[in-house]
């Protein structure tokens, strides 16, 4: 009989954690984190924030993961298999984001990405309002970088951002909200062109400009940049390489999957329209 404790460990995988709600439709959450994790040749793992009924036409209902049960999944992950990244979602109260503070300060957490989903592709709002201070104060200060599109920035700065010339001082502002990089990103603003920018504490800004891909399957994208990053902070790239990898990877999955329908509304990318070998460490 193998003894499992006695065998040699040759080599380990680029491992990456989600913390986030779940899609019954798959496009967005936990489901499209999973796939661009295996799509970029890590090794994904979850933990369940929250249920939605959802599609790709709108959300139907959310319901909540009791705190307890979503800090027992955390010990359970990460003290049996290990993290090099986290990628967070969906919080939809407040327990839940102390649960995920802890988390991260009790596991020394490192490479950690906050995607402060806050309203849904189709304009649905998935976030009570008490928990957003909940998560500026504990999280902002945690995590490398919170990746807000403009709804969410805007809700975050209580002002709408309407232009690209409006995007710089916006991340600035976040900053000063206590986070230590923001990827502020611009994709709602009309133009031919979608532009980020991204502040960090101490570096000079970084414009990332791409052409507009016309496509009605948008959902999830924000999910899948974020989860996009934090795998390639997994595997070992700095902050700016490791955005500039994960937009690369979104605009060829916006890409592959404009001409394809699934569901009446907003669809979809395709994440595995060019998966890698999964890479080990």
């Amino acid at each position: 009989m193998n003894d499992i404790a006695s065998t040699p460990a040759i080599a380990r995988y680029a491992r990456v954690l989600t913390i986030a709600g779940s899609d019954s439709g798959g496009g967005a959450g936990i489901q499209a984190d999973l796939k661009t994790f295996a799509a970029l040749g890590c090794y994904g793992m979850s933990a369940i924030t929250a249920l939605t009924a959802q599609n790709t036409v709108g959300v139907q209902g959310i319901h909540a993961v009791p705190p307890a049960f979503l800090k027992a999944q955390l010990q359970s992950v990460i003290e049996d298999i290990g993290v090099d990244a986290v990628k967070i979602g969906m919080l939809h109260e407040p327990g839940v984001v102390d649960v995920v503070a802890w988390a991260i300060e009790h596991y020394q957490l490192s490479q950690v990405v906050l995607d402060p989903v806050m309203v849904a592709t189709s304009g649905d709002r998935l976030i009570a309002d008490d928990t957003v201070r909940v998560l500026v104060d504990r999280l902002f200060p945690l995590v490398t970088v919170i990746t807000p599109n403009l709804d969410e920035a805007a809700l975050l700065l209580q002002q709408p951002i309407a232009s690209v010339s409006e995007l710089s001082g916006a991340a600035q502002a976040l900053m000063l909200q206590g986070a230590r990089a923001v990827l502020l990103k611009g994709g709602h603003l009309p133009g031919d062109e979608v532009v980020d920018v991204l502040t960090q504490r101490g570096q000079p800004e970084v414009v990332l400009a791409s052409p507009r891909i016309a496509s009605r399957n948008t959902h999830g994208t924000g999910c899948t940049l974020s989860s996009a990053i934090a795998a390639q902070l997994a595997l070992g790239l700095p902050l700016e390489d490791a955005v500039r990898a994960a937009r690369a990877y979104i605009l060829g999955a916006i890409q592959a999957g404009a001409s394809v329908q699934v569901g009446h509304g907003h669809g979809p990318l395709n994440h595995g329209y060019a998966p890698l070998a999964t890479r080990l460490l």
